[in-house]
């Protein structure tokens, strides 16, 4: 299990990538299980491992032996959910929108090259997939990735474009960079994109970005169908639903006065 960043920095770097490794596993861990493919020697491993429990960040089973993430970290959690994640603020449009559409809703944002999900609506009857909230994917074959990737200014595209695995998860997977490229191009031209069964077999969806008035990548929005029925004829409530989200962003963050200068003259 590979967690660690590039370009960790030093000690904190350091701390921050065990505090990965230990998250990444989504259960209680052992100290073996740490180490396990860990960049750092034993030692190392411990004393971090140590230093970031008496901090609160992990907590120490003492019956087990294992660590989990600590209440310290769950506070953090939530503030960085209130204060970075658009769910807060998206939350009343996804209920709309999958009200509107019956289908499952997602909502994602870009966490480094990959996609993190921050919220879902599941469709009456639940369909099983992968993209629950809190879980993190691949941009290349995802539509909220390539919704994202679509807008992204040239040089962030490369450097994300660089980072993806091109592992062909099913028949569909785009698995090249100048393929993606050209998918990028069409999706830019259409105003959406598509995830044609490519991270998931028989899984399909249609996906926009959340937008910025200057035009960056905030989010993207998803409806998504495990069926054979077309998607498209939600294409209007899914701009609404963006367009919405974007406004409502814009009045949180309290742009600077060019930004909120181009938004008005949008609109």
């Amino acid at each position: 299990m590979n967690v660690q960043r590039e370009g960790s920095d030093g000690t904190v770097g350091k701390a921050l990538d065990v505090l990965d490794r230990v998250a990444a596993y989504g259960r209680p861990v052992r100290f073996s299980e740490v180490m396990e493919g860990s960049p750092f020697p034993k030692a190392t491993t411990y004393r971090l491992l140590q230093t970031l429990t008496n901090q609160g960040m992990l907590r120490l089973d003492p019956d087990s032996g294992t660590y989990a993430p600590g209440m310290r970290l769950v506070r953090m959690a939530h503030a960085a959910w209130a204060q970075s994640s658009l769910a807060p603020i998206a939350q009343p449009h996804l209920d709309t929108l999958s009200q509107q559409v019956g289908e499952t809703v997602h909502l994602a944002q870009l966490d480094g090259a990959q996609v993190l999900y921050v919220d879902k609506r599941n469709r009456a009857a639940k369909v099983p997939m992968y993209s629950d909230a809190g879980k993190v994917g691949p941009a290349y074959c995802t539509g909220v990735g390539k919704a994202m990737l679509a807008w992204l200014p040239e040089a962030e595209l490369a450097r994300v474009l660089a980072q993806q695995s091109w592992h062909p998860f099913t028949a569909a997977t785009i698995t090249s960079p100048k393929a993606m490229r050209a998918e990028l191009a069409a999706i830019r031209e259409a105003g959406h994109a598509c995830d044609r069964e490519e991270h998931e077999p028989g899984i399909r969806c249609i996906a926009m970005p959340v937008l910025s008035a200057t035009g960056r990548v905030q989010g993207a929005v998803s409806v998504t169908t495990n069926g054979s029925d077309a998607l498209d004829h939600h294409l209007p409530a899914l701009r609404a639903a963006v367009t919405n989200i974007a406004g409502d962003l814009r009045d949180w963050r309290f742009p600077d006065k060019r930004e909120d200068q181009e938004w008005q003259a949008s609109n």
